[in-house]
């Protein structure tokens, strides 16, 4: 064992002559412990929550988006498109077509988003789950229907049970402008509403129509606003991404799920990194307290420092031996506190003991997700600010040096 370390252990793990100083030591360790195992919880939690949005988002995000780089619409009905859709790595290739509306139930009104969408998107099995009331079907027996989204089903208090109320979808009339008659300057269509979807309030302002009546109602009978794709399992997203981008070129946009939601992630990602600054911030006052205690095992070990340094020990065998310590108290109180805090997050998990306190939450308590790379960071967080706090501590230690050999 390299001797300085011996010596180091030996510090530590010995009694001192000042109570005091195994105090303060204890108290930087305990820091150490404290501020590790709150940085894995709360960015355990945080992945957590993280991951509860963005599973709810992805129930109607597709994996990959292709828009148009320029207008709204583009034409589908090519040559490539066509393999593309019969590509064996695709679960499902919808397209979409997507406008602005008036939506009119009875005597309310409200202006809404009218999605269009084509047969496979019904395979997404993740929609059943965001059902809430009625059944989520497009046709049935060859008739057009409509699944609505909650918050337009609560302005214009939308009844599914009710067979004889339709939604009018207007829509205005590109082909007609300045006419006598008001009317005649908008396309009006009549669908049946029977189920209410519930995701995100971004997307429980639509109204999910076949992609036939959308472009009946929209006078689009060939284009598509966008085309929403789902790949197997074991499928490369990247790879089929990057292949579709440099294909399409610049007219078209490839969208990738963070893409598409780029500022809910942005949203999360700086939320998550906040509160660890400010953890971190509360830890480097932690590990700082090394200062303190390695000041005072200086002070209580002046005689031992000054036999060393005659028995011809140099400055950088002597600094060694405080800075080592110092890595010692903030390297035990770092694995013990990932430790604890490992096993907090994996009770959490598994049991739910801390509950989110409200009745109408999602959730009943606070998610959880680890991550080895909240570990590797947490771990080089500490490694970081206390070697800087051992060096400092060190160099303190070799200081009038030769005026402990004169005392002695």
């Amino acid at each position: 064992m390299n001797t300085s370390i011996y010596i180091a252990k030996r510090y530590l793990f010995s009694k001192k002559s000042l109570n005091a100083i195994n105090f303060i030591s204890g108290i930087s360790m305990l820091g150490v412990f404290v501020g590790s195992a709150a940085l894995i919880l709360i960015l355990s939690v945080f992945n957590g929550f993280e991951l509860l949005v963005l599973s709810m988002y992805d129930t109607f995000t597709p994996e990959l988006k292709i828009e148009p780089a320029l207008g709204k619409t583009y034409e589908t009905n090519t040559a490539y498109f066509k393999d593309l859709r019969r590509d064996a790595r695709i679960e499902n290739f919808t397209e979409v077509l997507q406008e602005k509306v008036l939506i009119k139930y009875g005597k309310s009104q409200h202006i809404g988003v009218i999605k269009g969408v084509s047969d496979d998107f019904a395979k997404n099995r993740a929609l059943d789950s965001a059902l809430i009331n009625g059944s989520f079907k497009l046709k049935h027996n060859g008739e057009d229907l409509a699944v609505v989204g909650s918050q337009v089903q609560a302005y214009l208090t939308v009844n599914v049970s009710d067979d004889f109320e339709d939604l009018q979808i207007f829509t205005p009339n590109k082909k007609v402008k300045n006419a006598s008659n008001p009317a005649d300057e908008f396309i009006v269509r009549a669908i049946h509403p029977v189920g209410v979807l519930e995701v995100h309030q971004e997307y429980d302002d639509i109204v999910l129509v076949p992609i036939g009546f959308a472009r009946d109602l929209l006078n689009e009978p060939l284009k598509a606003s966008s085309i929403e794709i789902n790949l197997k399992p074991g499928v490369s997203l990247k790879s089929l991404k990057n292949e579709l981008s440099k294909t399409l070129g610049k007219n078209f946009i490839v969208k990738d799920r963070f893409q598409q939601n780029e500022l809910l992630y942005k949203i999360l990602n700086s939320e998550k990194w906040a509160i660890f600054v400010i953890l971190t911030f509360i830890l480097i006052i932690a590990i700082f307290n090394i200062i303190g205690s390695l000041t005072m095992l200086v002070i209580d070990k002046r005689r031992d420092i000054a036999i060393l340094s005659s028995l011809g020990a140099d400055n950088s065998f002597i600094r060694n031996i405080f800075f080592t310590e110092g890595m010692m108290i903030s390297m035990i109180g770092c694995f013990a506190g990932m430790f604890i805090g490992l096993i907090f997050a994996l009770i959490q998990q598994k049991y739910g003991v801390i509950s989110m306190g409200q009745f109408d939450m999602i959730i009943d308590s606070y998610p959880v997700d680890l991550k080895i790379s909240d570990f590797v960071l947490v771990f080089i967080t500490v490694l970081v600010i206390s070697s800087l706090a051992s060096f400092i501590s060190s160099r303190l230690s070799i200081k009038n040096i030769t005026n402990l050999r004169e005392d002695l």
